[in-house]
């Protein structure tokens, strides 16, 4: 039985693809991608966000870790610009349900990731 959110268009979020995508190449793409990243994360997770919200996080989430951009993630500077934009768009499009819980919880794993 599949777990993973399933997307109106009937694509499933993959939840180890995006622990994997993030964990492996957050010191390229930067905090700030990954702090929205996991803000979003975290805010899905939460009960009480509504499932259009859900489904603009997956969909968010499903396009950063995904292997076929429109800007290639490998392009130096400009490799992560669609995923800044397209996370930044879902982290304004959702922002009443990122809540000091949620950011709590992102800066303990940039911190583990980070550091200060």
């Amino acid at each position: 039985m599949n777990m993973l959110p399933t997307l109106k268009d009937g694509n499933d979020f993959n939840e180890p693809g995006f622990w994997h995508k993030l964990s492996r190449f957050a010191a390229t793409a930067g905090k700030d991608v990954v702090k929205n990243a996991l803000w979003l994360y975290y805010a899905a997770q939460r009960p009480d966000t509504p499932a259009w919200a859900k489904a603009t996080v997956y969909g968010a989430l499903t396009y950063f870790i995904l292997p076929i951009d429109t800007v290639p993630d490998v392009i130096p500077l400009s490799g992560y610009s669609d995923d800044i934009g397209i996370l930044a768009v879902a982290v304004a499009t959702i922002a009443g349900y990122i809540d000091s819980d949620v950011k709590a919880e992102a800066a303990k794993t940039l911190h583990r990731w980070f550091g200060h």
